[in-house]
């Protein structure tokens, strides 16, 4: 069993994806094969633009869901021999409506809740992936599509929704195992227990895709991009960069934690718990090597693995002579962050307890100043403690 990933650049256009049913073809000729979609490339990111366009009563998002309609249609039509279509573009037809009806109801209540907007972002991964499985079919290859809906649940946190693994790898087992030889999913969404939508985060299909691999104990989960692998720093600011071949879960959690865009990071806990290895392979560039994500790799005499960083950090510092032997203070800090929802991506503390410093993205500065001010707002007032200082426009920069 094999679980494939392809990305939003690997389906972003007709041409893309019959570089996809090449690629699938292949593996599904010796392996039984789930394979999971994103959505076309730039799709979701239409779909936000929609629903706050609407959120603020503007009909400027009928003009953005034309934009994708036709995107899709456009790949259809150039997909499909004459007569073959009809089937696949009244589904393409019926998804824009429903989408411009949501949308509509947003425009009106001038709301865009999590929930629904998990909803709305729901129809582009849906529409690629009916998309790809009805070319197959058309060109003899036989699949079946499964929506990821029905088969991965999650809490009703919308948005950044966790799943619940014990219900999920019962329904995939049951549903997938004993079917088709390659069926065809959508990634990134999920239901909670009410059935309605959720979303895994951006990025969630390739951590949909981990999910069906570790059910499914699959053999490997090649994760299909538009780069050859990991390389060992960004070359878009470093010129002699190399590709890693061959690199451990550690190591990748590590450097997709710190800014890495190949793989999105939560991907490797479902595949590591089952050491099952990952392969990073290009759509574009199908006989380069890749790069091997495993339990152990081999010593390749470098020092250095790789090199990443995150852009646009803010840094936040809680000092005070109060704070100095007296205990509770570092867990009042994260909790405020926690329940702002704020992600804290690197703790530094000083060993005399004077200080504590965590990283955060600059997008959430002003709330967490506001929120750590008001939780230490008896102390700052006493001048126990100063209140929060916080810097922004700095990078972290990870060595692994």
């Amino acid at each position: 069993m094999k679980v494939l990933k392809f990305g939003g650049s690997s389906v972003a256009n007709a041409e893309n994806i019959e570089k996809v049913i090449e690629i699938i073809r292949d593996a599904s000729a010796a392996d039984d094969c789930v394979v999971v979609l994103s959505a076309m490339q730039g799709t979701t990111d239409v779909l936000i633009e929609a629903g706050r366009t609407a959120e603020r009563g503007d009909d400027g998002f009928f003009e953005r869901l034309g934009d994708i309609a036709k995107r899709h249609t456009t790949a259809i039509n150039t997909l499909f021999k004459d007569g073959q279509n009809t089937a696949v573009e009244d589904f393409v037809d019926s998804y824009v409506k429903e989408l411009e009806s949501i949308t509509e109801g947003v425009r009106r209540v001038r709301e865009l809740s999590p929930k629904t907007l998990d909803r709305l972002l729901s129809f582009g991964e849906i529409m690629s992936s009916k998309i790809l499985s009805a070319r197959l079919k058309a060109d003899g290859l036989d699949n079946e599509w499964k929506d990821t809906r029905l088969l991965i649940r999650t809490d009703s946190n919308h948005g950044f929704a966790a799943v619940d693994f014990a219900e999920t790898n019962a329904r995939i087992k049951e549903l997938i195992a004993n079917s088709s030889r390659l069926h065809i999913v959508p990634g990134f969404i999920a239901s909670d227990s009410g059935g309605y939508t959720t979303t895994l985060g951006r990025g969630g299909s390739d951590y949909t895709a981990a999910i069906f691999a570790a059910a499914l104990d699959a053999d490997i989960l090649e994760i299909w991009t538009d780069v050859s692998g990991m390389m060992t720093a960004d070359p878009r600011f470093v010129r002699n960069v190399r590709q890693i071949p061959r690199i451990n879960y550690r190591e990748a959690m590590e450097l997709s934690h710190f800014g890495a865009k190949v793989i999105y990071p939560p991907t490797i806990q479902p595949v590591m718990a089952k050491s099952i290895p990952v392969l990073i392979k290009n759509t574009f560039a199908p006989a380069d090597e890749g790069t091997l994500i495993e339990a152990e790799s081999p010593d390749s005499g470098d020092m250095v693995r790789g090199i990443t960083s995150i852009d646009k950090i803010s840094v936040l510092s809680l000092e005070g002579s109060g704070m100095v032997g007296i205990p509770g203070f570092s867990k009042r800090l994260f909790d405020a962050l926690s329940r702002a929802e704020i992600n804290v991506i690197l703790i530094t503390q000083s060993s005399s307890e004077h200080s504590i410093c965590v990283a955060i993205d600059e997008n959430s500065a002003n709330l967490a100043k506001k929120v750590v001010d008001r939780e230490f707002e008896y102390e700052i007032n006493i001048s126990k403690i100063d209140p929060l200082k916080v810097e922004s426009g700095f990078s972290i920069l990870a060595l692994v």
